[in-house]
């Protein structure tokens, strides 16, 4: 038999056109025992197989912080939600570089908060929902006004045949029969391939995507495909096997399941430490759009940080396009003050020790030229001035710079090291380091101390 070809405008070349994936129906489950032994370390395996890179036009941020990230804590308020997203707006900037925004429907709670979020009348981020595959839902998230919802479509052998106890035959006509059921109430389906790590790519998942990009066609609606990788197994190297492999599995689903850039998106777990390693590189592969939580708050070890997929898309386009990078500060600090969630200190970004020197050589470097050890203007960028940890090696001069940058003292405000609450402070550390400490100072020691001699010298800083 001839095979079918055609021009691609995409790669300018003639390549086959036909559906060459055929459902492989198996009788028994493939879970990949090979890469996956369970009573071991999970396995990565190389074939040396490589696949284009193929960066999108453009790249974007989806939010999942009030559906994947109220799945491990307490639940937002309605009153915190809405604050919440009011930021994610302020964050994602005009341009919509924070794209969308996800949300449960079950509850009074839930359906309250979202009304309020639609009300705001923002572009970006669009409010979309995350429903059970019924039609009762999918009227609901008609009557609501909202464009599109996610489905949930598990995809890998465990799922198909130890929880839903189907075949893939069934389970993709299942599945098939609840997309067309979204589509005949007049909204956009967002597919999540749940497990997608762990699944047949070229048996199951490209012939399944194949035929939920007929059923757009046949509608003439979007059908937005959602790669999750549930269990974080994703890698990015080149040459990996699949299904482990972010690289093949991004462009087996936009190159051979003909699933357009902008209709692709990466949901990453942080089991393995990848997450946000693997969203950069679903970008690169061809998918315009990361599904992220700020500060990864997630299930298990959570998802993608959402700030920090923020950096990857400033340094991928060498621009900001209209971000405002001040506001994952604000963030942090109404996290903590306002629902009391405590950021990790080391946190990249947001921590409170993100830009914290304490090595007393490096300290000595910092205060001569900020640059040796500062990652950029953190306090340009992020309003959160660089910090030298305070130490035996910081000098009077280094508890000077340490007062006037945690207090924000600036110009006429900024104490130098002559003043009597900078003389008084250092001689307080002398002390303790003369008395055999080894360790620096932390912030709670130095403000407790400060705000003792501060009350004792009528000092307001």
């Amino acid at each position: 038999m001839e095979h079918q070809i055609g021009f691609s405008n995409k790669t300018n070349l003639l390549e086959r056109t036909e559906t060459t994936y055929p459902l492989n129906d198996v009788a028994e489950p493939n879970v990949f025992r090979n890469l996956f032994p369970y009573t071991e370390v999970p396995k990565i395996a190389f074939n040396h197989r490589l696949v284009p890179l193929n960066m999108p036009d453009d790249i974007w941020i989806t939010d999942t912080t009030f559906r994947d990230g109220q799945q491990s804590r307490a639940p937002y308020t309605s009153e915190q939600i809405v604050r919440i997203f009011d930021y994610l707006h302020q964050l994602g900037g005009p341009n919509g570089v924070v794209r969308q925004s996800e949300f449960f429907l079950y509850s009074k709670k839930d359906r309250d908060a979202v009304y309020k979020c639609m009300e705001r009348g923002y572009k970006f981020p669009e409010v979309t929902s995350w429903i059970r595959a019924s039609k009762k839902d999918f009227q609901f998230v008609k009557d609501l006004g909202m464009p599109e919802t996610g489905i949930l479509v598990s995809c890998s052998d465990y799922h198909i045949f130890y929880k839903l106890k189907k075949t893939r035959r069934e389970a993709m006509k299942h599945y098939l029969d609840i997309v067309r059921d979204c589509l005949e109430t007049g909204i956009n389906p967002r597919c999540h391939l749940e497990d997608i790590t762990r699944s047949d790519i070229y048996g199951f998942v490209i012939p399944f995507c194949l035929e939920l990009m007929k059923l757009g066609e046949e509608y003439g609606r979007p059908v937005k495909i959602r790669a999750c990788d549930t269990m974080g197994y994703g890698v990015s190297f080149p040459g990996a096997v699949i299904p482990r492999s972010v690289p093949g599995i991004i462009h087996g689903l936009n190159h051979h399941a003909r699933v357009p850039s902008d209709q692709l998106e990466w949901h990453g777990h942080n089991d393995f430490y990848k997450a946000v390693n693997n969203s950069s590189t679903a970008w690169l592969y061809g998918a315009s759009a990361v599904n992220c939580s700020l500060f990864g708050i997630g299930e298990r070890t959570g998802n993608t940080p959402l700030e920090a997929m923020i950096f990857e898309y400033i340094q991928f386009r060498g621009e900001t396009n209209g971000i405002e990078t001040t506001v994952i500060t604000e963030l942090a600090e109404y996290f903590e003050k306002e629902i009391g969630y405590r950021v990790p200190s080391r946190t990249p970004f947001v921590g409170k020790n993100f830009n914290v020197t304490r090595a007393g050589i490096h300290a000595d470097g910092l205060l001569k030229n900020e640059e040796i050890y500062n990652i950029f203007d953190t306090d340009l960028i992020l309003n959160r001035p660089v910090l030298v940890s305070v130490s035996d090696t910081s000098g009077i001069a280094g508890v000077a710079h340490w007062i006037n940058t945690y207090y924000k003292l600036k110009d006429d405000k900024a104490l130098d090291k002559k003043h009597p609450l900078v003389e008084k402070v250092k001689e307080w550390v002398d002390v303790e380091y003369e008395s055999g400490r080894v360790t620096v100072m932390t912030d709670e020691e130095l403000t407790k101390i400060i705000d003792e001699y501060c009350n004792e010298m009528n000092i307001v800083l």
